[in-house]
Formats: structure tokens, C-alpha cells, sequence
């Protein structure tokens, strides 16, 4: 049957069921039970009230067996015309698949055991004016599952898994960091001047104060003035936003963990990180051991360390000494930038660490030992003032974390601000945040932030092969419409 039949003919149901006089947008029964809960707990007899969509429908002269699902679960109904009467009979007769009811009834086995439920009464809460997809061709196309998400969840189950999994996660981290007396707090998406990161932000403008402001890259510095301010552990689950490229591993909004700690360091936020992605694990996948993409993984720490430094300079013979225009002759000369690139420090680092994420193992890996030259917010090493206290961790070959000792040096700060800002091409241009180097100036304690990338996180723990699978609306390209 084609479409526009169908649609027709659910139309006409909609018409026929306003002419019996029935509400088709019923307000529910307040004392509703969750499908799951009240079949786990079945007692034969038991009265029980559920709302939820249609999903099967079978007629058998004057009864109809039909399936009632919920977020819970799903249960089978038993709607019988001698039971609920020939009036009601007849309205069911107008319910299709997809439609949202209520219904009241008492709890029963079938003779093959399935629990059943004797519908006494029904009233229709949601009419449904479209097919479900897996009714017309399903819903295969990975482009429109991303547009329609409604109806990804309701046709492909394990797709709400991962959903329920990404709100675990983020209440696993949460009750880790809770516990152990890190206050959440929120900070400004919109900031005057883009900083904490490097990365080119959206704009946008404020017509009351006629300012030009910037949709966040990263909250960093906005939590470090509260590290000044007296609050020792902060956190924050936050949406960030880069004008930036698209892939399997970045979208312009995605989510972030950021972390900061008075009085510790890089080291201790390598700890940290082991601890509160060990617990997520645990929690949401009852182990340590996962399998991301065909990799097998082992999440037991200790983790694994590698040296960025040693690495670059084995494969690029780059050294954290060389000059910008240094290191783009050796990725020139090694045929990974083109003769006629003009790149900027953290563009070359950006090439730099694509290439080495191909050479990384499965098991999760600390890359420390970053530039000082690419570490604008990070401490030095006392012992190597070119190399930073920076750690990135990478699994299964992404990187997923970001962390450092955290720069409280306001005159070395301002200068950093100003190296970068003569990096920048013309285009990119900004203002040294004098607000946060007046911060500061009045002394903020030594610290360590760490930086997760939710997203990717979820994506691990559910096997995820791309970002858009654990957004429930990425941002996609404007549809095409068909001209007429």
C-alpha cells in the first residue's frame, strides 16, 4: 500500500473516531505504573493502569490482542467486546499502530504463559497520523535517523540503549565527583573574548549592549576565577561550541567535562582520570574490558604513558627548541604539509597529533611531555622548561582527554596570551583576556584541570562508530528540498 493510502485511511480513522464522540487526545490517569515494573512484579489478578503507543495489533472476530509499549517495557493486551462492550469495541476497532493509549485491566497469563492484560477500559491519549517506520521500509538511511531521531528511537531499540547508557555515564561522573567534594557550577556560553582552548568560535551579538560576543570553545577560564575566588574543586558538564569541521569524532556542539582541582597538578589529574573513567565502566558495562570498533580493550590501570616529545621527535625529527617555521620545513620535507602551507603553531600541532593517533594501541594511553610552545594555560617542567605538565589521554587511537598543571603565573600568563594573539591570522584576531590576568593578580592557588570529552566517551562505551550516534540532534546541512 502506498504511502498517501495510508495516510488517507489513518485520516479517516481520525474523522471516524471525532464522530463517535471520542477525545483522541484523553488527558491520562495520573496513576499510571511503568510497564516493566508492575510485570516484573506480576501477580495474577492484579489491577493495573499503563499509557503508551501501540506497537502490534492482531483482530480475532470480537477480540484483539495488541502490544502496549512504554520506556519501561512492553506488555500484552487482551481487549475483548463482551468485556469492555460493543460501543468501546468499536472505537479500538479505529486505534491503529503507533497510537497512544490508556488502559485499565487486570493482570493475566495466556495458556502460553505470556502476561496479558484483561483491558476493562481504554481511552485514546495520542492519535498517530503517520506510519511507524519499520512499517514503511524502515528506518535504514543513517541521514534521516540523525533528522528524525523520534523516530530512530521508536524503530531501532538499541539506539535508545546508547541514550540510556549517555545519561548513565554523566550520572556516574557526577556521583564520582560529588563524592569526593567537587562542587558543579555553570559558567557563561557566551564570552566576550574566545578563550580556555584553541579553536574558532562561533558569533554572535547582543543588540541591548550592542557587543559582539562568542558562543564558548571551552569554559576554562571562567572555573579557574573561581579556583581564585576560595572554591577549591570545581566541575562542570558543559556544551561547548567550535566553527570547525565535521567528522565521525567532532561536532560543532558537543559536550565536556572540565575539571579543576587547588593543590593538585598534572599528576593528580592522571589519577583522577583513571579513577572516574574505571567507575563509569563499571557502572555501565559491569567491567573493565570493552570492545570498541573490533579493538579489544582493558581499561585496568595503570595506564599506559608515552612522551609526545620522543615521539615527534622520532617521526618528524621536531624538537620542542625548533621555531614555527622550523617545524613546518621538517612535516614539508616528510611530505605531511604542502610546499605553500603558511600554518600557525597549533595548526602544525593539530597535523602533528592526526598522524601520531594512528601509530597509538588500543589500551588506553597518557601522551605527555607536550611543547611548552603549544601549552598557553600549562606549567612548564622545572627540569625541561621546554616541554609542559601535559597529558592527553587517547583510547582506542581518539583522543578523549586533556589535562595540565595549571599556569597561576600572571605576568608569564599575559605574555602567553600576547605570543599566541601574534599567531593568529588576521581573520582570527583577539584581545588579551585582561579580566583573567587581573584574576590572576590576586593569586590563584596551584591546580589541575582536566578536560573529557563526553561525547567520545559514550561513544567507547557503547561502541559507537561516530560522534552524530551519541547526539541525539547533531547539526547536519540544511535539507535539499525538492523544487517543484
Amino acid at each position: 500500500m502506498e504511502l498517501s493510502e495510508i495516510l488517507q485511511q489513518r485520516k479517516a480513522k481520525l474523522d471516524s473516531l471525532r464522530a463517535k464522540g471520542v477525545d483522541i487526545y484523553e488527558r491520562p490517569d495520573r496513576s499510571r505504573m511503568d510497564i516493566k515494573e508492575a510485570l516484573d512484579d506480576f501477580q495474577e489478578g492484579r489491577k493495573v493502569v499503563f499509557c503508551g503507543r501501540i506497537t502490534a495489533k492482531r483482530s480475532h472476530g470480537k477480540a484483539v490482542f495488541a502490544d502496549l509499549k512504554d520506556s519501561s517495557g512492553k506488555a500484552q493486551l487482551y481487549i475483548k467486546e463482551n468485556i469492555i462492550g460493543a460501543d468501546k469495541f468499536a472505537v479500538f476497532e479505529d486505534v491503529d499502530i503507533a497510537d497512544f493509549i490508556g488502559v485499565k485491566g487486570e493482570l493475566f497469563k495466556t495458556h502460553t504463559g505470556e502476561s496479558t492484560v484483561k483491558v476493562e477500559d481504554f481511552s485514546v491519549l495520542s492519535k498517530s497520523l503517520r506510519p511507524l517506520p519499520e512499517k514503511w521500509h524502515g528506518l535504514k538511511d543513517v541521514e534521516l535517523r540523525y533528522r528524525q531521531r523520534y523516530l530512530d528511537l521508536i524503530a531501532n531499540e538499541e539506539v535508545a540503549g546508547i541514550f540510556r547508557k549517555r545519561s548513565q555515564i554523566i550520572r556516574s561522573i557526577r556521583n564520582f565527583l560529588d563524592s569526593r567534594k567537587f562542587q558543579e557550577v555553570e559558567t557563561p556560553m557566551m564570552h566576550s573574548i574566545p578563550g580556555g582552548a584553541a579553536g574558532r568560535p562561533f558569533k554572535t551579538f547582543h543588540n541591548e549592549y550592542g557587543m559582539e560576543l562568542y558562543l564558548r570553545i571551552a569554559p576554562e577560564l571562567f572555573l579557574k576565577r573561581l579556583l581564585v575566588g576560595g572554591m577549591d574543586r570545581v566541575y562542570e558538564i558543559n556544551r561547548s561550541f567550535r566553527n570547525e569541521g565535521v567528522s565521525t569524532r567532532h561536532n560543532p556542539e558537543f559536550t565536556m567535562l572540565e575539571v579543576y582541582a587547588a593543590y593538585s597538578d598534572c599528576e593528580g589529574m592522571m589519577q583522577l582520570t583513571e579513577e572516574l573513567i574505571t567507575v563509569a565502566a563499571k557502572e555501565v558495562l559491569g567491567g573493565l574490558k570493552l570492545t570498541y570498533q573490533g579493538k579489544e580493550i582493558d581499561l585496568s590501570p595503570p595506564w599506559q604513558r608515552r612522551s609526545f616529545a620522543q615521539m615527534v621527535k622520532e617521526r618528524f625529527d621536531i624538537a620542542p627548541s625548533d621555531e614555527t617555521g622550523v617545524m613546518l620545513k621538517k612535516l614539508k620535507d616528510k611530505g605531511f604539509a604542502k610546499d605553500n602551507a603558511r600554518l600557525t603553531r597549533s595548526q602544525i600541532a593539530k597535523i602533528i597529533e592526526e598522524i601520531l593517533e594512528q601509530d597509538m594501541s588500543a589500551g588506553p594511553t597518557f601522551v605527555t611531555d607536550y611543547f611548552a610552545s603549544l601549552c598557553p594555560l600549562a606549567k612548564n617542567r622545572k627540569d625541561e622548561p621546554l616541554v609542559s605538565e601535559r597529558f592527553e589521554l587517547y583510547i582506542a587511537g581518539m583522543e578523549v582527554g586533556n589535562a595540565y598543571s595549571e599556569l597561576n603565573d600572571p605576568l608569564e600568563q599575559k605574555k602567553r596570551f600576547e605570543e599566541e594573539i601574534k599567531e593568529l591570522d588576521t581573520q582570527e584576531k583577539k584581545a588579551v583576556d585582561e579580566d583573567y590576568v587581573l584574576a590572576l593578580e590576586h593569586g590563584m592557588p596551584p591546580a589541575g584541570g582536566l578536560g573529557i570529552g563526553i561525547d567520545r566517551l559514550v561513544m567507547l562505551l557503547t561502541d559507537a562508530p561516530s560522534i552524530r550516534d551519541v547526539i541525539l540532534f547533531p547539526l547536519l546541512r540544511l535539507e535539499k528540498k525538492d523544487e517543484d
